[in-house]
């Protein structure tokens, strides 16, 4: 049986639970991000591993952090492969906007200990293993496992996010002209919205009140624009059809590991605008525009470079790239094939 433990529920570790159990048993943990509730998370995970324990074959978790420390100390003890899918604020370390697991002491710790003593890291981005970041000037340069972990020796094998091409589809249906949109949870806290990037798109909407802007994900959010169209979190398949009445998709985070939502987006025929953290320029590659530093002059102008021409030319690119690159079968394949091995 595989133990498949996660500090959050998400499309993401839905779509994992619902692969594996194709081909294994699979018992889904869920786990908290509230201080308050950890040492009674603690305990609770203690004992449901341990009752779970003779019928153990691995453990998985989405993350590493505090969820992650028993089912490493556990599978160390044990003898029982555990691995660890390293998504983003655990690879990285950026004080200046209160993200990543490595600002904080002992959360640092917790971290750091599950990497070091797990059976193998599975990022989902190639530069969550280590890369040299340039785009806010205030964060760090050196991010990524390898650079916040100097003495990592745990085998490490990135797993990219796979996504599903017959289920985000272009709809070929019209859609509204200078039309933008990005999907983030969670923005109507002021340290979340700085690390999506919302304040630079408050901007843009602001320098130009003729184009149409929408945020998904947060009903509670609160525009200072009026051609900003805030919305709430929706299931799949209407974010399918929202996704196709735009025609860009803004990805200008402060930090990500992979977006699921900009392969999504692009998979739905939006032309992407990202910035240059992560594996976002690696996702867009040819099919949209850069933001190489967090300059809105810089930012406006890629802006002004968007028409109809630019989203006939590149709305095709962008769909066939994560079909070609970054599918669901190659994700399941290779997640399948370690377990199995």
């Amino acid at each position: 049986m595989i133990i498949y433990i996660y500090p959050v529920k998400t499309a993401f570790t839905e779509r994992d639970i619902h692969m594996l159990r194709a081909e294994f048993k699979v018992k889904a943990l869920a786990f908290t991000q509230s201080p308050l509730m950890l040492p009674f998370f603690l305990i609770l995970q203690f004992f449901q591993l341990l009752i779970l324990l003779p019928f153990t074959n691995h453990y998985l978790c989405f993350f590493g952090g505090w969820h992650s420390v028993i089912p490493t100390f556990f599978g160390k003890l044990f003898n029982i492969p555990t691995f660890i899918q390293a998504g983003g604020t655990d690879a990285v370390n950026m004080p200046s906007i209160n993200y990543g697991n490595y600002r904080k002491k002992w959360l640092r710790k917790a971290t750091t200990y599950s990497f070091l003593n797990c059976s193998k890291i599975l990022p989902v981005a190639d530069s969550l293993v280590g890369y040299d970041y340039h785009y806010d000037p205030n964060i760090p340069r050196k991010q990524g496992l390898r650079n916040l972990i100097p003495n990592l020796k745990t085998p490490i094998e990135v797993i990219h996010n796979g996504f599903d091409a017959v289920f985000w589809k272009n709809l070929e249906i019209e859609r509204f002209t200078y039309s933008f949109i990005t999907v983030a949870k969670g923005i109507s806290k002021s340290a979340r919205a700085r690390v999506k990037g919302i304040d630079l798109i408050e901007l843009l909407a602001l320098e130009f009140p003729q184009y149409k802007f929408t945020l998904l994900g947060d009903e509670e959010y609160i525009p200072n624009s009026k051609n900003i169209h805030v919305i709430g979190s929706m299931q799949p398949k209407e974010m399918v059809k929202i996704l196709n009445q735009h025609q860009f998709y803004l990805q200008l985070s402060t930090s990500e590991g992979f977006p699921n939502a900009l392969a999504e987006a692009m998979l739905c025929g939006c032309v992407p605008i990202g910035s240059a953290v992560g594996d976002i320029p690696a996702i867009i590659g040819n099919t949209g525009l850069i933001l190489e530093n967090r300059d809105f002059e810089k930012l406006k102008s890629l802006v002004q470079m968007v028409d109809h021409d630019l989203f006939s030319e590149k709305s095709k690119l962008a769909r066939d790239r994560i079909v070609s690159e970054f599918s669901f079968e190659k994700r399941k394949n290779a997640l399948l094939s370690l377990i199995k091995s």
